[in-house]
């Protein structure tokens, strides 16, 4: 699972193991160490759970962007590319929260594997 962030946004985009992942077992979990030390690392998961709406936490640590159960598994079950919400924060501010399915590159990485994303869309045009 690959994090991006950028001002009030998170999105994260799962390789096709992943989403069977959150289908099957609920959750997909990731860290980044700094260093050796605990207190450094950087946990982000993605859990399918009994909520309303699409919504994120930061405790401990640790990012956590929570699916609804329904959504979480219409969509890793579908063609259905992406999930988002916007969520308010205060006043006018929102947090931008996007789950995407990860698709292979049109033009291959060095080093990258990309053999477990999805099969790239463009793809199927770029012969034509």
């Amino acid at each position: 699972m690959k994090i991006r962030m950028l001002g009030n946004s998170i999105r994260l985009r799962l390789s096709q193991t992943e989403v069977k992942q959150i289908l099957n077992e609920g959750e997909v979990k990731q860290t980044v160490k700094f260093s050796k030390d605990a207190q450094t690392h950087l946990h982000y998961t993605l859990k399918k759970t009994d909520v309303n709406e699409i919504s994120a936490s930061f405790d401990n640590n640790e990012i956590c962007v929570y699916l609804p159960i329904a959504i979480a598994n219409e969509w890793a079950d579908s063609l259905q590319v992406s999930l988002e919400n916007h969520v308010p924060i205060k006043d006018d501010e929102q947090l931008k929260i996007l789950v995407e399915k990860d698709f292979q590159c049109l033009d291959e990485k060095r080093d990258e594997d990309e053999s477990d994303l999805f099969p790239n869309p463009g793809e199927v045009h770029k012969n034509c």
